[in-house]
C-alpha cells in the first residue's frame, strides 16, 4: 500500500489522461494500478488544508476577528441588496449584443411618456419588445428632396411672418402687415414642433424665446375657448414632450387654469367664449348655444395637460363633457352642431355633417379612445355607432360616376344635402386609423374610397387646389361635381393632406406621397407670395385672386403634414405611441 504524508507545498498534483482511473477506492480516496501512478485529489488533502485554516484562525487576535467578521457581514449586505434589486428588474434575456436594435416599437402602449425612436430589446426566443429606455423624440431633418422643399416652404413662411408680424397671430402677406385674433401670437406657438420636427434649430430657439419672454394670458380679452386649447395649449404641451423644457408646461398649466372658466356653465357644457385676463366665460354674443364640435374637442388637450401636471381637475372637467353627451339621444350617433351650455341639450332640428361644427366631435370619440389605452368603452361605443350612421344616412355616390362622398342633413327638416366640406376630409385618415386599431374592414375600405374623392376635388381645377365646399351630382349625365363661386375660395387646408399621411403611413402606398407633391407644387405656384403663402379667393381661376391671410395652420398642419407624408421613414411620429390633436400636435398614449 502507498500511503502519503502531508504534501508540501512543493507537490506537483498531476492527472494523466492516458491511464484509466482505477476502481480501486477506499472511501474518497482514487487510486490508479499503474506503475506510474499519480495523485488525483484526496479527502485527506482537504482534511489537512481544514486544519490548517482552523489553527491560523485560532492564531489571530480578538480584534483581527472582529474586522473579519465586519467585512463578512458588509459582503452578505451588499449581496442581499443586489439580490433584491435584481428580482425587481423585469425579466429580459440578453444573450448577445446583436439583439440590441433600434426601430419603431409598433407593439408598446406608452406609459405616461413619449418613447420615440427608443432602444429595444428582443426576446429571441418569445419575441417580445421590451422597453429599457426612455428618451425624448430625436428628429434628424429631411432625408430627401421633397422633404427639403417642404422645410424651405417652411423657412420661407416664417421668415415672412418674422419680419412682417412677429409677436401677432398671423400675418398678411402680400400687404405686409401683422393681423390679432387672440393676441397670442398664433403662429409662433402653433408652428414651434413644425419646426422642432424639421430639425430648424434656430427658428425653434428664437419661437421657443419669444414664448419664455413674451407669451402672457393676463390680457382682458375674450378668445375662443376651443380655437386657444388645440392650438396654444396643445402646442405647449407638445413642446413640452419633445423637449422635457419645463417652461412649456408651466406656461400650459398657466393657461390651463385660465381656460377652466369655459366649464363654469350651470350644465358643465363649456362656453365658447373665455377672457382670459378676468378668468371668466360666457357665451358668444350671436347665440346662446356653443358649437359641439368645439366643446367635444378639447378633451385630448385637458387629459394631457392633467397627466403632466398630476392634478385630475383638467381632465375631469372635459371628460365630463363627453360623459354628458354620450347620455344625449342622437340620430343614430350623429349628433346636431349646437348645444345649450345652460340645459346641456342639443338645440333641436340642427344641421348634422362631418363638415363645419362637427367635425372633430367623431375624431376625438376614436382618438380619446386611443389616448388612454383603449380602455373607455363608450368612446368606442359612441364612434362605432356614429360611423354606422354616416354609412347609412350621409354616404351617397354621385352620378355618373359613382364616387362616394359625405353629405348633411339640413337643419329642421334633416333633409339629405349633397354637399362636402374641404373640413370633411379629415375623415379617410380617422376611418384607416381606427382600422388599424382594429375597427371593421369596411372603415378602411370607406377610407380608401373617400380619399380618392377629395383627391377629385383638387384635381377637378386648374390650380390643383381643392374649394372649401363641393357640391355633388346625383342625377347627372356628365358632372359628378361642382363648385359654387361662393365656396370656390382655398385656405390652403390641412384635412386632405393629414389624410393622406395617415394611409400612407399605415398602408406604405407611396401613391398618396405623389397626390401629396401634386397638391404641394400647387401651393407654390398660385399661394407662395413675397412674405410667405396666403389664401386664394377662387381656385377655379388659373390666376386666383388672392385673400391676404396665412393662416397659423398652414405652418402648424399643413406643411407638418406634407413633410412627414414625404418621409421613407414612415414612423417618425408613431401612431402606435402618438395621437394628434386637431392642431396637428402629437400628445403621448397612456395605457388607461
Amino acid at each position: 500500500m502507498f500511503t502519503m504524508k502531508e504534501p508540501s507545498p512543493d507537490i506537483q498534483i498531476e492527472f494523466n489522461e492516458s491511464h484509466a482511473v482505477s476502481s480501486t477506492t477506499f472511501g474518497r480516496v482514487g487510486w490508479t494500478s499503474n506503475k506510474d501512478t499519480s495523485i488525483l485529489i484526496t479527502d485527506s488533502v482537504q482534511a489537512i488544508t481544514h486544519q490548517n485554516i482552523i489553527r491560523k484562525w485560532n492564531r489571530l487576535s480578538r480584534l483581527q476577528r472582529s474586522l473579519v467578521y465586519a467585512s463578512l457581514a458588509i459582503a452578505a449586505t451588499v449581496l442581499v441588496l443586489y439580490y433584491t434589486a435584481k428580482v425587481s428588474e423585469p425579466d429580459v434575456d440578453i444573450p448577445n449584443a446583436s439583439h440590441l436594435v433600434e426601430e419603431p416599437l409598433k407593439n408598446i402602449s406608452l406609459v405616461n411618456e413619449p418613447v420615440l425612436n427608443t432602444m429595444i430589446l428582443k426576446k429571441p426566443v418569445q419575441n417580445e419588445v421590451v422597453k429599457i429606455e426612455r428618451r425624448p423624440p430625436v428628429f434628424t431633418g429631411p432625408s430627401n428632396a421633397r422633404q427639403l422643399a417642404v422645410v424651405q416652404s417652411f423657412k420661407h413662411a416664417w421668415k415672412g411672418y418674422k419680419e412682417h408680424a412677429w409677436g401677432h397671430d398671423n400675418v398678411k402677406p402680400l400687404s405686409g402687415m401683422p393681423f390679432d385674433w387672440f393676441s397670442l401670437g398664433l403662429t409662433i406657438v402653433d408652428a414651434l414642433d413644425t419646426a422642432y420636427i424639421m430639425g430648424l434649430n434656430e427658428e425653434f430657439e428664437e419661437g421657443k424665446q419669444w414664448i419664455k419672454d413674451e407669451l402672457v394670458f393676463t390680457k382682458n380679452k375674450d378668445v375662443n375657448f376651443f380655437e386657444v386649447t388645440i392650438r396654444v395649449l396643445g402646442a405647449l404641451l407638445t413642446n413640452y414632450h419633445f423637449t422635457r423644457d419645463d417652461m412649456f408646461l408651466n406656461k400650459a398649466k398657466d393657461l390651463g387654469d385660465r381656460l377652466m372658466a369655459a366649464f363654469s356653465s350651470p350644465s358643465g357644457i363649456p362656453y365658447s367664449d373665455v377672457n382670459l385676463g378676468m378668468k371668466t366665460a360666457h357665451a358668444p354674443e350671436w347665440s346662446h348655444y356653443s358649437t359641439t364640435a368645439e366643446v367635444t374637442t378639447v378633451q385630448l388637450e385637458f387629459r394631457e395637460l392633467s397627466r403632466a401636471t398630476k392634478d385630475p381637475v383638467y381632465e375631469d372637467a372635459a371628460a365630463a363633457v363627453s360623459e354628458k353627451i354620450h347620455q344625449l339621444p342622437k340620430k343614430h350617433g350623429l349628433v346636431p352642431i349646437f348645444i345649450n351650455p345652460g340645459t346641456g341639450h342639443f338645440l333641436p332640428h340642427a344641421t348634422i355633417t362631418l363638415g363645419a361644427r362637427g367635425d372633430s366631435y367623431y375624431e376625438y370619440l376614436l382618438k380619446q379612445w386611443l389616448q388612454t389605452g383603449k380602455t373607455i368603452n363608450y368612446l368606442l361605443d359612441d364612434y362605432m355607432t356614429a360611423m354606422e350612421g354616416v354609412r347609412e344616412f350621409l354616404a351617397r355616390r354621385s352620378s355618373p360616376n359613382k364616387h362616394l362622398f359625405i353629405g348633411e342633413l339640413s337643419a329642421g327638416s334633416e333633409t339629405f344635402i349633397p354637399k362636402m366640406d374641404h373640413l370633411t376630409c379629415f375623415l379617410p385618415g380617422t376611418l384607416a386609423l381606427g382600422h388599424a386599431n382594429g375597427l371593421p374592414d369596411w372603415h378602411m375600405m370607406m377610407a380608401e374610397e373617400l380619399m380618392q374623392t377629395c383627391y377629385l376635388t383638387y384635381a377637378a381645377h386648374p390650380t390643383f387646389l381643392a374649394p372649401e365646399i363641393t357640391h355633388f351630382n346625383m342625377v347627372s349625365s356628365t358632372e359628378d361635381m361642382y363648385t359654387k363661386t361662393a365656396d370656390a375660395h382655398s385656405l390652403l387646408r390641412p384635412e386632405f393632406v393629414e389624410s393622406l399621411w395617415y394611409l400612407y403611413q399605415i398602408t406604405g402606398n407611396t401613391t398618396y406621397q405623389d397626390w401629396g407633391w401634386q397638391i404641394y407644387q400647387g401651393f407654390e405656384k398660385y399661394a407662395k407670395v413675397s412674405n410667405g403663402y396666403t389664401s386664394l379667393a377662387n381656385v377655379k381661376s388659373e390666376k386666383p385672386l388672392q385673400r391676404d391671410m396665412m393662416e397659423s395652420f398652414f405652418l402648424s398642419e399643413t406643411l407638418k403634414y406634407l413633410y412627414l407624408l414625404f418621409s421613407e421613414d414612415r414612423y417618425v411620429i408613431d401612431l402606435n405611441r402618438y395621437v394628434i390633436n386637431s392642431e396637428a400636435h402629437p400628445l403621448p398614449i397612456h395605457e388607461n
